[in-house]
């Protein structure tokens, strides 16, 4: 009789820790989903402030054509993009179009003085902050995931449930660079 209470212990024990690893695997992979999201937040509203910033400055800089229309590109190209490379793709392409068009502020000292557009530029120097912290909070949501993956007794309910580690996103060598301005 204690024999078939501690196999009936046992076989409940068992039970209740695939239950808890199951709820785990689930819970960090919603907080991937959920980080995932956010930067997808983030990159609309970015590319939902661009339409204002471009219409103040042409105002300006009527004859700084091609700058405008890489950023409005750019910009159409994140709004379309699907899956999370070719959006990360896209968001590299805006950033660059964006960094052209702050230079060019620069050789308009009554738009860099404009209420409009500085204050349209600390929007997205909030975005860009934003799009930051989105990004490492996915990337910390990854850890947290790959631990469980790869750490005992994680990795044996991992292969149990076919779950695998997932992939950081990642900055392109060329991103690392400084940022040359010149004026």
């Amino acid at each position: 009789m204690i024999f078939i209470w501690i196999l009936i212990g046992v076989v409940a024990f068992l039970g209740f820790i695939f239950f808890v690893y199951f709820n785990r695997f689930a819970v960090l992979g919603n907080r991937i989903d959920n980080s995932l999201s956010q930067i997808n937040v983030q990159l609309k509203r970015r590319a939902e402030l661009i339409p204002n910033l471009i219409e103040t400055i042409k105002g300006f800089a009527a004859h700084e054509k091609a700058a405008i229309n890489a950023v409005t590109e750019a910009r159409k190209a994140l709004m379309n993009a699907e899956g999370l490379d070719e959006k990360m793709k896209a968001d590299k392409g805006l950033e660059s179009a964006l960094k052209s068009i702050f230079a060019l502020a620069e050789g308009y000292p009554d738009l860099k003085a404009n209420t409009n557009f500085l204050e349209l530029q600390k929007e997205l120097a909030a975005t860009e902050d934003k799009v930051a912290y989105a990004r490492q909070y996915y990337n910390d949501s990854i850890l947290g995931y790959n631990n469980l993956c790869k750490t005992f007794p994680g990795n044996m309910f991992a292969s149990i449930f076919s779950k695998k580690p997932e992939d950081y996103l990642q900055i392109e060598e060329s991103q690392k660079k400084p940022v040359d301005v010149k004026f």
